[in-house]
């Protein structure tokens, strides 16, 4: 399971940003994870859960705001987006030629901290 190692990465940078600015705990932090990231997100729930005891995190809410796939299309020239992991044709017109433009984030959106 890589998203323990994820949320351990997420909870240093999290604990460093969060000292490093003076506050001594944090309260909420929020992600935006990709649909088509390879990330679970019930696994970086489960294991940031576990992970941020003993730490400035140790009572903080973790919020996930999932993206949709999204895309454009070489050949009809629309954007797309879909809630699927995979896009194998565009969804508006069936051509083959197109580009993934979002969906694969994880990005720390915010953090309440105080």
């Amino acid at each position: 399971m890589h998203e323990a190692s994820i949320v351990l990465s997420l909870l240093d940078t999290l604990s460093s940003k969060c000292l490093e600015e003076g506050y001594s705990s944090i309260e909420s932090v929020k992600l935006k994870i990709g649909m088509a990231s390879g990330i679970m997100p019930e696994a970086i729930d489960f294991a940031f859960q576990a992970a941020k005891q003993d730490t400035v995190a140790s009572n903080a809410e973790l919020l996930i705001e999932m993206v949709p796939v999204g895309g454009s299309c070489s050949e009809c020239g629309r954007n797309f987006e879909v809630d699927e992991k995979y896009v194998l044709k565009c969804p508006l017109c069936g051509s083959l030629s197109f580009r993934i433009n979002k969906g694969h984030e994880l990005d720390i959106v915010e953090m309440e901290v105080s």
